[in-house]
């Protein structure tokens, strides 16, 4: 028996509601351009429209002119999607509020994750979004994916109950260790002064 490797999310596919109303949300709130737009090839009844979230990838939405905003929250039964997560700058989200609040978009608020600082908010069919930030740029050749799990087993050696921005710190200093060569033979802290 062998793995089905994965090399990343390809794209994600939603049920939306009618065309424009796709648009508006994914174009005209969250910014991502509307790259491509085709029949859904398995029910030509309805439109397949596709949408950049920043990093190349794609966000798609089936729609149907028949189908109108459903603003009841999404199931969140076992199976079903809980939420979708989309990276924005640290000068983006100290103006997610103020932007949500100038449209009428109710909001959770920043919230402090440790690692990173998140705000929720619905889509116009329910649909949990959080927009997050990053407190932390991975080392040149590392991605966040590995300072992650640096700081995970610094938390758990440590004991603490989550991740902070010590345990991302020191995770990102034990990465530049082991990747970046240096002439010294003693690298430890020092004191100059």
């Amino acid at each position: 028996m062998r793995k089905l490797q994965t090399q990343g999310v390809h794209h994600i596919t939603l049920t939306g509601a009618d065309r424009q109303s796709s648009i508006d949300f994914w174009e005209g709130v969250l910014g991502m351009p509307f790259v491509f737009d085709q029949p859904n090839l398995d029910n030509p009844r309805e439109g397949h429209l596709y949408f950049d979230p920043g990093d190349g990838r794609l966000i798609t939405v089936f729609t149907n002119e028949d189908r109108k905003p459903v603003h009841d929250r999404t199931p969140t039964d076992p199976g079903c999607v809980h939420h979708l997560a989309f990276a924005v700058s640290l000068a983006t989200f100290r103006q997610v509020a103020k932007r949500l609040d100038a449209r009428g978009i109710r909001h959770s608020g920043p919230k402090d994750r440790g690692f990173m600082d998140s705000i929720y908010f619905t889509d116009p069919l329910g649909l949990l979004i959080e927009l997050a930030c990053y407190r932390f740029e991975p080392p040149r050749g590392y991605a966040h994916a590995d300072v992650m799990i640096e700081a995970h087993r610094l938390r758990v050696a440590r004991g603490d109950y989550n991740i902070q921005e010590q345990h991302l710190a020191d995770a990102i200093e034990l990465l530049v260790e082991r990747s970046q060569q240096s002439l010294s033979e003693d690298r430890s802290p020092k004191n100059p002064y």
